[in-house]
C-alpha cells in the first residue's frame, strides 16, 4: 500500500492517530523504531534544524521539500508535513504539492496565515481574506497527482478574528473536499469540543508543549472528537536540552564522561542507523561479483 493509501485510512481510523513530531531523517528513524504508524514534520522543528532560526518563513518551498525528502527517505511509514501558506499565491501552492510530492510526503497541510507567517502559538498573527485561503486550497486539492495525498486545511483564525470566522473556515474547507481541518490553538477543551462538533470532517490536534492550548493526552484527544494529534515541538525541546547538558559538561570537564549517561553507545547507534546491514549489503555484492566470476571461469575451462 502506498504510504499515502496508508495515511488516509490511519486519519479515518477510529483509533486517533498518534503523529510525534521530527525534525530530522535521524529523529524519525528513532520515532518509527518507537513503533509509531506515521510521523509529522512541521517548519518550527525544521526551521530549528536547519538554520537555528526561529518559525518565520525563513526556508522556501524547495528547501522544504529537500529536508522532507530526506525524512521520507530514512523512513517507511507515512510522513505528513507542513507547507506554510503554500508559499505565495495559487501558483506557488499548485507547485508546492507538486514538489512535495516528488520529495515522497504522504500529506500536507496549508495554512491561512499572511506571508511571512509566525507560529501558531505565538502573538501577532494575521489571516489573509477567506476568499484568498479557499482559492489556494482548491489549487492544492486541484494539483495532486494521488488522490490519497492527505491535503489538510489549517486556520488561524481563531486567535485573530475568533473562535466563529475560525469554524466557519472550517466547514468551508471540508465542503471544498480537504482531507482534514486544522483549526489552530484552541484554549480550552470546550474550544475543542466545539471545533470538533461544528465542523463535519476529521479533525486534528496539536500538542505543542508549553503552548496555547492544553496538553491533552490521545484518549482524551479521541474522546473529543479529534481523528490525528501532532506533538510537533517536543524532538527540538528534548534534544536542545540534552545538548545544552552535555555541551556544559564538556566545557567544565573537558571529557564528556559524566554526560554519558544521556547518551546511547557507539553499537546503539551504529544498529540505529543501519551500519550492520549497510555492511552484510556490501558483502553480498562483494560475493555476488566474487560468484559471477568463479562461474565465468569454470565456463571457459
Amino acid at each position: 500500500m502506498r504510504n499515502t493509501s496508508r495515511l488516509k485510512a490511519l486519519v479515518n481510523a477510529p483509533e486517533l492517530l498518534m503523529m510525534p513530531g521530527v525534525h530530522d531523517a535521524l529523529s524519525a528513524r528513532i520515532a518509527e523504531n518507537a513503533g509509531f504508524d506515521a510521523v509529522t514534520a512541521a517548519g518550527f522543528a525544521a526551521t530549528g534544524a536547519l538554520l537555528g532560526r526561529p518559525d518565520s518563513s525563513q526556508l522556501s518551498a524547495t528547501e522544504m521539500a529537500d529536508h522532507y525528502a530526506r525524512i521520507c527517505e530514512a523512513v517507511d511509514i507515512p510522513v505528513f508535513v507542513d507547507a506554510d501558506t503554500g508559499f505565495g499565491n495559487v501558483t506557488n501552492v499548485r507547485r508546492t504539492i507538486r514538489e512535495f510530492e516528488r520529495a515522497g510526503v504522504a500529506g500536507l497541510f496549508i495554512e491561512d496565515q499572511i506571508f511571512p507567517k509566525r507560529c501558531g502559538h505565538t502573538p501577532g498573527k494575521g489571516v489573509v481574506p477567506v476568499e484568498e485561503y479557499l482559492g489556494k486550497l482548491k489549487a492544492a486539492l486541484d494539483a495532486r497527482r494521488d488522490p490519497d495525498f492527505v491535503i489538510m486545511a489549517r486556520t488561524d483564525a481563531l486567535g485573530v478574528i475568533g473562535i466563529d470566522e475560525a469554524i466557519a473556515r472550517g466547514q468551508m474547507a471540508a465542503e471544498l473536499g480537504a482531507d482534514m481541518v486544522f483549526v489552530e490553538a484552541p484554549g480550552t477543551p470546550e474550544e475543542m469540543r466545539r471545533v470538533c462538533a461544528e465542523i463535519d470532517a476529521p479533525h486534528f490536534a496539536n500538542m505543542v508543549d508549553y503552548g496555547e492550548s492544553p496538553l491533552l493526552t490521545a484518549q482524551e484527544l479521541q474522546d473529543i472528537g479529534y481523528a490525528a494529534a501532532v506533538w510537533p515541538v517536543a524532538s527540538v525541546f528534548t534534544v536542545t536540552k540534552a545538548l545544552q547538558a552535555m555541551y556544559a559538561t564538556l566545557k567544565r570537564d573537558g571529557t564528556t564522561k559524566a554526560a554519558q549517561g544521556g547518551m546511547v553507545d557507539f553499537a546503539a547507534y551504529t544498529a540505529l542507523v543501519g551500519l550492520p546491514e549497510l555492511r552484510d549489503q556490501e558483502e553480498s555484492y562483494l560475493q555476488f561479483t566474487r560468484d559471477f566470476l568463479t562461474g565465468r571461469q569454470k565456463a571457459a575451462e
